[in-house]
């Protein structure tokens, strides 16, 4: 995996972090720092109904900070617990705009066991902006949290 250095110091903040919280806000800052075209990376977790916006490094998503379930991408990841690229969000009827700057998304959910237990999201200002080793990356750092959340 090209990304082995970002992942291992991922797998060190969530070993280091005392609380659930903590995990998760360490693991975003740490995605959001080590990827410039990343402009937003944050956690929704679920609440049984729908997703509340966690841990996030961007500005904040005026009117976004609660999701229905099967609303937008983040809303379809919740329905189909599987991962998301939105490659142009302006192609893609289902995206939710929140930042006009976004030009694409990739969405991976958190499984804890069978259930859903969140999402991470990441917005990036250009399209097609997201690696297959970016994908596995977010990837993992969603297994890793679903092991402490």
């Amino acid at each position: 995996m090209k990304y082995q250095a970002q992942l291992e110091e991922i797998k060190s903040l969530i070993r280091s972090s005392q609380r659930s919280d903590d995990a998760q806000a360490r693991v975003v800052m740490s995605l959001k720092k080590n990827f410039v075209q990343f402009n937003w990376v944050g956690i929704f977790q679920y609440n049984g109904k729908e997703l509340v916006l966690g841990p996030y490094n961007g500005k904040l998503p005026v009117g976004f900070e609660k999701i229905p379930v099967g609303r937008g991408i983040c809303g379809t990841v919740a329905v189909t617990m599987r991962t998301e690229v939105v490659p142009d969000v302006r192609a893609d009827a289902r995206y939710l705009t929140c930042f006009d700057e976004t030009r694409s998304e990739l969405v991976v959910p958190i499984i804890k066991g069978e259930n859903l237990w969140g999402e991470i999201t990441v917005d990036a200002s250009v399209p097609h902006a997201f690696t297959r080793d970016e994908i596995e990356l977010v990837e993992k750092a969603a297994q890793l949290l679903s092991e402490v959340v």
